[in-house]
């Protein structure tokens, strides 16, 4: 794991270990892909104008994020699969990001709870991540929940009001619930290590993963039957509800998915304190626009009004320098802290972050920046036309 130089390298790793099935659902977008490879393209086409002769050697990432200083401008992104790549693969990541200085956003769709993760960590460090459900005095109860467990941030999802077509989860078997195939099989026993330290390991603890945050009577397992209509998602998600969710929460409340500079000035008349801009990493619409050129008009629209964090598509530290240039505070990061757990847990996750704070500190050097308000200053261009 170690060998692991860049995210590319802990992608091929992870490749290997995973069975294909697990490796796919993390790894692949929706539909054609369109948007997977535009948003890639989008950041590689963005150029920096570096200035030199800046003189100084120390490179200061640390940032603050509603209120609390963390050691760089990262999240860990909320993911439904960080359990299956590694066995209570949330609390490997919130252990992770906290021994980093970071954010860690545990998700509704988690293997683990949201209570043994602030168990397996602290609440200082921890966001949750909420989709809303059907029934949505579920969803109520689960705010409560998690504000009780002392959880200040609360990012809730609202790019996903109807399941995604991701067709090549319904040929792996990957669809809810999970279909137990001769191909799946095989896929999983030609990964005796995933085997062994995942699955094996969740069957002589509790059993079949399951959905763990899901009230008891909707905790189905992943192979047993299908979600209830009252924990599907709501495909009714109006600015109602976000007007109910910010009088139930008492904290940081921030919208995940906002694309578009209309709904990042209806958050701010909502009192949402921060927004995600997220393509739900090219998983979700195929055509949607890419972050990074949506970014420009959304900070231009909100003015400093709230905190905008951008999701999706991040692989390099240039990449969450461009993100930071364009008027970003922070960066989420979800596939590249997937692959580097799938490999070693805590310590997998940690090598991650090490490698996108090290890329991120030798660009700040390479451009002349000195901190993260001088890349703030940054000149940033688009060369060149992207593929088709």
């Amino acid at each position: 794991m170690y060998n692991a130089l860049n995210f590319h390298d802990l992608r091929r790793a992870a490749r290997s270990r995973l069975p294909s099935s697990i490796f796919e659902y993390i790894d692949r977008g929706t539909e054609d892909e369109n948007s997977l490879r535009d948003t890639h393209q989008s950041l590689a086409c963005l150029k920096i104008t570096p200035h030199v002769l800046t003189a100084g050697s120390i490179r200061d990432t640390t940032t603050t994020l509603f209120g609390k200083r963390y050691s760089a401008p990262i999240v860990v992104a909320p993911t439904a699969c960080a359990g299956l790549v590694w066995h209570k693969g949330e609390i490997a990541l919130a252990q992770a990001a906290q021994a980093s200085g970071i954010p860690f956003c545990a998700a509704t769709e988690a293997m683990t709870s949201i209570d043994d993760i602030v168990r397996g960590t602290s609440s200082e460090h921890i966001w949750f991540q909420l989709y809303v459900w059907e029934n949505e005095q579920l969803s109520h109860e689960l705010i409560r929940r998690v504000q009780a467990l002392g959880v200040q941030t609360l990012v809730v999802t609202i790019d996903t009001p109807v399941a995604p077509n991701r067709e090549y989860n319904t040929r792996n078997g990957m669809g809810m619930p999970f279909k137990i195939s001769p191909k799946l099989i095989a896929d999983v026993a030609t990964h005796p290590s995933w085997l062994l330290n995942v699955l094996v390991k969740y069957l002589m603890d509790a059993g079949v993963p399951r959905f763990a945050n899901y009230p008891d009577e909707y905790r189905t397992t992943l192979i047993r039957g299908g979600k209830s209509p009252e924990v599907h998602h709501n495909s009714n998600l109006s600015w109602d509800l976000i007007k109910t969710i910010r009088d139930l929460w008492k904290g940081q409340l921030v919208l995940k998915g906002i694309l578009h500079p209309d709904d990042a000035l209806k958050a701010v008349e909502h009192g949402v304190d921060g927004i995600i801009v997220s393509n739900h990493g090219s998983r979700n619409l195929d055509s949607a626009i890419s972050p990074i050129d949506a970014l420009d008009a959304l900070c231009a629209a909100v003015k400093g009004q709230m905190t905008i964090i951008m999701d999706s598509g991040i692989r390099r530290g240039s990449d969450i320098f461009k993100a930071l240039a364009l008027g970003a505070d922070a960066v989420m990061i979800g596939r590249g802290f997937l692959y580097g757990t799938a490999l070693g847990g805590k310590s997998g996750a940690e090598h991650t972050y090490s490698l996108y704070l090290d890329e991120l500190k030798i660009t700040m050097a390479s451009a002349g920046c000195a901190t993260l308000g001088d890349i703030r200053q940054a000149e940033i261009s688009r060369v060149g036309a992207r593929e088709s």
